[in-house]
């Protein structure tokens, strides 16, 4: 591996920012201190006062592969994320095959080594009928349990409460959901269609897909969370209610002691609201659905108040020709990731958030949340995935530049003021700010439990 010293860097890392220089040797970070001198060999990057982060882990995505290749997979959706600053992500089980037994799950990490350009961790996945299976989960093989208590693809809606009980009440890893409640959601559906016919406006989502079905099933899985003592953390939140039931506090405080019911929202509920429907379409449609101006706003402030803990994307490619279909037959779903960096930093330089907050919410709270060793902080001795930002470099999203195997994006004519400068993987430089550098270097995670 290439030993590779960054001098002149403003870190940003545990709450701080400050002017350092970092040493990578081995894949890892050798030194952080003031003003390194260069060695023999090293190659030397002049961050000339750019910010340097932690890789971003992404908590949230759907890389569609198995089953759904030609959406996306474990090689292009990656080159994405690493193009976006993401050096790690961990995928949700509902592929063809769901990912609901260990041989499926190892056949996932099988698949995306040596092709995954970022390191990657998979999900287990629930049904009504594979409790044994998760029972029998190797904590230290996946970040946690997938739980869909709405609406999803194929046999993945648990919705039995005897089973949703036992799950609670004996997985041996962290319970992640989604949390829409189904009967609700089918009737508001049969009401749009009665209305409306085979003409649903798009901007009926939120209605059908509404605050009432969130808040029903996430007291749901918070009351079963409760019960059993259960480590829960409740994915992409999209109300004002549902921000409302989870603590202000930090993902860990002072002793060191973590949080068991934690929070999530996705950066795309930070960035659109319904008015944009008007203007989007299909394009913006996902499972939960966007919301009014006044969910947005509350879901900013639940970043810098740790209501929310983790910031993620729920990047789920489609392609374009599926977006343009009518309402009710366009899938749900936004592909995310190679701007995920660049659209959250623009929420710091509207100042709705601080950018050590945000680094705690998509850096080291993924980190800490899901046990992923030795990644998300700027710490000698951890792997150096690194990502660096230009404040001021300027991105302008659009079909062109996208990465993604849908080839769109649902930002494109905006432009955000940050631009990720470079991205190192494992210690090696995988993104130059314009291009992909080298072979997939990612690594599968390991959870130290």
């Amino acid at each position: 591996m290439a030993d590779t010293l960054i001098v002149n860097a403003e870190l940003i890392n545990e709450g701080r920012s400050f002017h350092a220089d970092l040493r990578i040797r081995d894949g890892r970070i050798a030194a952080i201190a003031p003003q390194l001198a260069a060695r023999d060999g090293e190659t030397v990057v002049d961050a000339a006062g750019q910010w340097l982060l932690p890789g971003v882990i992404d908590a949230q995505v759907h890389f569609r592969e198995p089953g759904m290749e030609y959406k996306g997979g474990l090689d292009t959706e990656p080159a994405a994320a690493v193009a976006g600053g993401v050096t790690s992500y961990l995928d949700m089980p509902n592929t063809k095959p769901p990912t609901l037994d260990n041989a499926a799950l190892e056949d996932k990490y099988h698949r995306a080594a040596g092709r995954s350009r970022a390191n990657f961790g998979f999900y287990f996945g629930a049904s009504n009928d594979n409790l044994e299976n998760i029972r029998r989960i190797d904590p230290k093989t996946t970040p946690g349990l997938k739980i869909f208590m709405g609406a999803s693809t194929g046999n993945m809606l648990v919705d039995d409460p005897k089973t949703l009980e036992a799950m609670f009440a004996h997985c041996p890893t962290p319970i992640i959901t989604h949390c829409e409640d189904t009967p609700m959601i089918e009737a508001a559906m049969a009401a749009a269609r009665a209305r409306y016919g085979d003409a649903i406006p798009v901007d009926q989502h939120p209605l059908i897909r509404s605050r009432e079905a969130c808040m029903a099933s996430t007291r749901l899985a918070l009351g079963l969370a409760r019960r059993h003592g259960t480590s829960l953390h409740v994915l992409h939140i999209t109300t004002a209610e549902e921000i409302a039931l989870f603590d202000a506090a930090p993902l860990v405080d002072a002793t060191g002691r973590r949080k068991q019911i934690t929070a999530e929202t996705c950066v795309h509920f930070l960035h659109f609201a319904r008015v944009d429907y008007g203007r989007l379409g299909n394009l913006i449609k996902c499972n939960p659905a966007v919301k009014e101006a006044s969910d947005r706003a509350a879901l900013l402030r639940a970043i810098a108040d740790d209501r929310v803990d983790v910031l993620a994307t729920d990047h789920a490619p489609h392609t374009w020709e599926e977006k343009q279909q009518p309402y009710a037959s366009a899938p749900s779903g936004l592909p995310l990731v190679q701007d995920f960096l660049v659209c959250a930093l623009q929420k710091v330089a509207d100042g709705h958030f601080s950018l050590p907050q945000l680094v705690q919410k998509i850096c080291h709270g993924p980190a800490q949340r899901f046990d992923i060793a030795q990644r998300g902080f700027l710490r000698e001795g951890y792997f150096a995935d690194l990502t660096l930002v230009d404040p001021k470099g300027g991105t302008s999203p659009s079909r062109a530049r996208a990465l993604a195997k849908c080839g769109w994006t649902p930002f494109e004519g905006e432009r955000f003021d940050a631009r990720v400068a470079a991205t190192f993987v494992n210690g090696e430089l995988a993104w130059d700010g314009q291009r992909l550098i080298g072979a997939p270097l990612g690594q599968r995670l390991s959870f130290a439990r």
